[in-house]
């Protein structure tokens, strides 16, 4: 599956529909040199979300239901990813995600083989949220939305699928924003002025 803001950045998709998630988080401009904002303007963020839901679609096995948005629902899909990116940056209980990220109307269907899927429902920027909202139910029911995480590198702040054994990466990439942060700390401390001894003190 193609995620276009994800892979601007050489990231690895996270499973499944979990990625679109991750894709509308990825349109933040990040990286050095920065990125565009994907929802810096209607036509970007239409091309974005065209590309985006084609493979959500493919993902689902799903009739591609083009989604249009107006100038009216950038706010609101900006608003939408501040939330969620604060969400897993504090990694807040899960739970709280759809008091976090707006409420999203959605229905559900029975398949052929008795498998319940909710579908999203609404239109514009309401139709993203509730794409996201499902897919953070469908994560959290896998046990997989734990891994979903925010890199910890604040000049990154890259959206990343926790691939590790056991759940501890706090980077996207080790070398590059893990050495990075370490070298920052370090170059701080050699700054700190050493303490002056009180009067009186040898």
């Amino acid at each position: 599956m193609t995620w276009p803001a994800t892979e601007r950045y050489e990231l690895m998709g996270a499973p499944g529909g979990l990625g679109f998630v991750q894709d509308l988080l990825n349109t933040r401009p990040i990286g050095r040199p920065r990125q565009a904002d994907l929802l810096g303007d209607l036509d970007s963020a239409q091309r974005w979300l065209d590309a985006a839901l084609e493979s959500w679609s493919a993902m689902n096995d799903a009739a591609q239901d083009r989604i249009v948005i107006r100038e009216r629902d950038l706010e609101p899909l900006r608003d939408l990813r501040a939330d969620l990116h604060a969400l897993l940056a504090t990694r807040a209980d899960p739970s709280l995600a759809a008091a976090r990220m707006h409420s999203a109307t959605m229905g559900a269907r029975v398949d052929p083989d008795g498998t319940v899927k909710l579908e999203p429902r609404a239109e514009g920027w309401r139709r993203v949220a509730a794409i996201v909202l499902i897919e953070a139910f469908v994560a959290q029911q896998q046990d997989i939305w734990r891994r979903f995480k925010i890199c910890r590198n604040e000049r990154c702040g890259g959206a990343f699928y926790d691939r590790s054994r056991n759940t501890s990466a706090v980077w996207h990439d080790a070398r590059l924003c893990g050495n990075a942060v370490n070298l920052r700390a370090s170059r701080a401390r050699r700054r700190k002025p050493e303490s002056v001894p009180a009067r009186g003190e040898d």
